[in-house]
């Protein structure tokens, strides 16, 4: 076996994208860049609505639907061994992998389980309020991911001032956001549930445009400093990550109805170009593992059997978590008229979805040692 890789030997096995620059480009948010502009200035918004609709509700079973099951198969892999492991796991991230793996789920259940048993419809509707507040949470958290991914790749780093700065500035969008959500957006139906937005005062609206604003100025000039003394290797598919997330996704999603119906794809396609990269790479690890005595490398087949294995384990998870199990239970339990006709339907979409947003905060974290070890690995 050769020995570890030096020097210009170990810069030339280093890889600085996560699949390749441009499918990075297109999969981080480069896409939204085309598409958006062109629903703008080609496509009219309310006679082509029923047709997005229905386009990316068919998309949704091969895009949205498994990057949701994806996490599930990460987080609860090995599940026990990371709550036990004290030697890999940290108490901070044993903790945390226990509250977002029963604490919250258990948490969520009851909260549903009692709304249902007290025939309390407009309390269970909340659940929709908190998963729009988490959404936007959940974006640009992940929009911030995929730029520190990417400065990991090409080996540039923001300061912790930087980075704190770019949190900074992505909470404020987000929260000026959410604000601007509840004033522009008012009853809602979702899976045959009506549901209010809160009343957000104009105060309110003023003051988180002023902090997002102000955020994102202070934000460009640092970030334009910073690429100024790097000149070189600059995480340029980050930095695009960064921006459509914050601006794109979240403060202007509104300002089309169209937008509101396609970022959610977008969204999962970021998602999975990471995921995509961490998977492949741990088959590959595994494979490597299994190397016959005599050979000199994993089967390029076993790597990629495995790695179908789990998109089709995605594919299938997200198919009957979303659609096949909810429809059963709705067809085969009776509830009250007052939930409608959808009710497991409805439960289903929201605890995933919440739930998703818990357990991607404990995926992705830098002192995760399972995404230390596969993410950036030279695979």
């Amino acid at each position: 076996m050769a020995g570890p890789v030096q020097g210009n030997e170990a810069r030339a096995a280093h890889r600085s994208s996560l699949i390749s620059p441009l499918a990075d480009f297109f999969l981080l948010g480069g896409s939204s860049l085309i598409v958006l502009p062109f629903l703008i200035l080609f496509v009219p918004t309310d006679a082509a609505k029923p047709a997005v609709a229905a386009t990316m509700l068919v998309l949704a079973n091969f895009i949205n639907h498994p990057h949701f099951a994806h996490s599930y198969q990460i987080f609860y892999r090995g599940f026990l061994q990371k709550l036990l492991d004290e030697t890999q796991y940290s108490r901070s991230l044993r903790l945390r992998y226990a509250t977002a793996g029963i604490l919250v789920p258990l948490g969520i259940a009851s909260y549903f389980a009692y709304s249902v048993l007290t025939d309390n419809p407009d309390l269970l509707a909340y659940g929709v309020n908190a998963m729009g507040f988490f959404v936007g949470w959940h974006y640009v958290k992940q929009g911030y991911g995929m730029l520190m991914v990417d400065c990991a790749l090409k080996r540039r780093f923001f300061s912790a001032n930087e980075k704190t700065l770019l949190r900074i500035n992505a909470y404020s969008c987000w929260i000026f956001s959410w604000v601007v959500a509840n004033r522009e957006f008012r009853e809602h139906d979702f899976w045959g549930l009506s549901y209010f937005t809160l009343d957000a005062p104009a105060w309110a609206y003023a003051a988180t445009g002023m902090a997002a604003l102000l955020s994102s100025g202070v934000t460009l000039l640092k970030v334009g400093h910073r690429l100024q003394g790097w000149r070189t290797s600059l995480p340029v598919n980050g930095l695009v990550a960064y921006a459509v997330t914050l601006y794109l996704w979240i403060v202007f999603v509104s300002t089309n109805p169209l937008f509101l119906l396609i970022v959610p794809a977008l969204h999962s396609l970021q998602y999975l170009a990471v995921v995509w990269r961490y998977q492949f790479n741990r088959d590959s690890a595994t494979a490597a593992t299994n190397v016959k005595p005599g050979t000199s490398s994993p089967s390029t087949s076993m790597r990629y059997l495995r790695f179908c294995l789990f998109l089709a384990l995605g594919y299938a998870g997200g198919l009957y978590g979303f659609y096949v199990l909810p429809e059963f239970l709705d067809t085969h339990i009776a509830y009250e008229p007052i939930f409608g006709q959808t009710l497991f339907m409805f439960l289903f979409w929201i605890f995933i979805n919440i739930h998703h947003y818990f357990i991607d905060n404990v995926i992705w974290r830098a002192d995760n040692p399972d995404t230390k070890t596969y993410l950036f690995a030279s695979r």
